[in-house]
């Protein structure tokens, strides 16, 4: 049977409320089947994004436990891995080489992925991961080293890697949300055995790849850079862009191949519609009163909000600076694309990062739960059943359903 008439089986790993698999179903249901889900929140008693996955999803196959004690062999067999992961410190510490095995610090979950790649008989095909796009440039001391990490240990498991820093509202969606998103073939797929076949991976990374012949990008090659990762991982710890610490060599968009890397910088290319704050926002007599600022709270927010420069105190050990930041748009603009959406978005209590708009008759408020699920495309009442604080901190920590929607219909039509 060829590729093309198989599912593609994928688990969903650090799953959140599950915006990865919301996107695949929408891309392709039929071919995308998910059999595995995990979703563990070290810091809380109770699992409340485990349960709205539940709830929206499913109860089988899907692990609320801690990855790391997660068995590969209890893991089902599958053809590709999803996922977002926390941007931490991937260095490899040089006293953990012979312990079971593992290669990097116990506890960062990029680990995890790597292990379950190296550990199954059968290695997936494919990854579709999504991270911050300091990921990059990451950490100040050395930058690139944390993804120069990444991409190597990727390409000696065997893969293909591209990548593109992708903002959701250049493609017309409702939020301004910058992330890289990266995706991997294994060297065993028709796609990766096509790239290693082309003479100029920059035409296939600028137009044809999985990225970007949905997102498309500007012709116009800008900062082509090219070199090879040398060294086990251990080296790259220890000695990558040791030259230059404080430039990334890594562009917004780029590929891997065999330790050799192409990167360039792309600029967005877009010509349809535009999804604005406005068209998301629900109708002001829906909007309960607990939204609306108070008349006595107004200044406060204006505060928050607005330009400073002033001298403050450090209280542990009374130290005198002065203190500066620029002013924010105050309410938010209903005609462009939202803001990033923050984990403490909830609450009443003034904030300079949380949203606030002006409604018809002059007042302002924060946005709802169901607002913030729109600006990264959710379906409304995705995360209902929890407080609107921890709603808006699963929001905060999604990702835009509908770049994962464009990636998997793409990936679809070139598998």
């Amino acid at each position: 049977m060829s590729e093309k008439k198989k599912k593609i089986r994928f688990i969903e790993l650090f799953a959140g409320v599950g915006g990865f698999r919301l996107g695949l179903e929408k891309a392709n249901k039929e071919l995308f089947e998910i059999v595995w889900s995990n979703q563990w929140e070290p810091s809380t008693k109770t699992q409340h994004a485990s349960d709205i996955y539940i709830k929206r999803f499913w109860k089988n196959n899907h692990s609320n436990v801690d990855i790391s004690l997660v068995p590969t062999e209890e893991i089902p067999e599958h053809e590709m891995i999803v996922g977002w992961f926390p941007c931490q410190d991937y260095s490899v510490a040089k006293s953990l080489k012979y312990s079971k095995g593992i290669v990097g610090k116990k506890g960062v979950l990029w680990w995890e992925i790597h292990r379950i790649i190296n550990e199954k008989l059968t290695k997936p095909k494919y990854l579709l991961l999504e991270n911050v796009d300091r990921l990059l440039k990451s950490p100040v001391s050395q930058r690139g080293r944390d993804f120069s990490i990444m991409l190597s240990s990727l390409s000696d498991s065997g893969y293909i890697v591209e990548w593109r820093v992708v903002n959701a509202a250049d493609y017309g969606m409702p939020q301004r949300r910058r992330r890289v998103f990266f995706m991997a073939y294994n060297e065993s797929t028709e796609i990766a055995q096509k790239i290693r076949k082309l003479n100029n991976p920059i035409a296939w990374i600028m137009k044809e790849w999985v990225i970007a012949s949905t997102l498309k990008v500007s012709e116009e090659i800008k900062d082509k850079w090219e070199f090879k990762i040398e060294g086990n991982l251990e080296e790259i710890t220890e000695e990558f862009n040791k030259s230059n610490p404080n430039n990334s060599p890594f562009h917004n968009t780029g590929i891997i191949i065999n330790r050799e890397v192409i990167t360039i910088k792309t600029t967005p290319k877009y010509n349809g519609p535009y999804t604005t704050l406005k068209d998301i926002i629900l109708q002001d007599n829906k909007i309960s009163e607990e939204y609306f600022i108070k008349e006595s709270e107004l200044s406060k927010w204006e505060y928050q909000k607005g330009g400073k420069h002033e001298k403050r105190i450090n209280k542990a050990s009374w130290f005198e600076y002065n203190y500066s930041e620029g002013g924010m748009i105050f309410p938010d603009a209903l005609d462009k694309p939202s803001r990033t959406i923050i984990t403490g978005e909830g609450g009443s209590s003034p904030s300079r990062f949380k949203h606030v708009i002006e409604t018809k008759d002059g007042r302002k408020r924060r946005l709802t739960p169901i607002e913030l699920e729109r600006l990264n495309m959710f379906p409304d009442n995705h995360t209902e059943g929890v407080s609107d604080v921890r709603r808006a901190f699963f929001m905060g920590n999604a990702l835009v359903v509908g770049i994962i929607e464009k990636l998997g219909e793409s990936l679809a039509k070139n598998i």
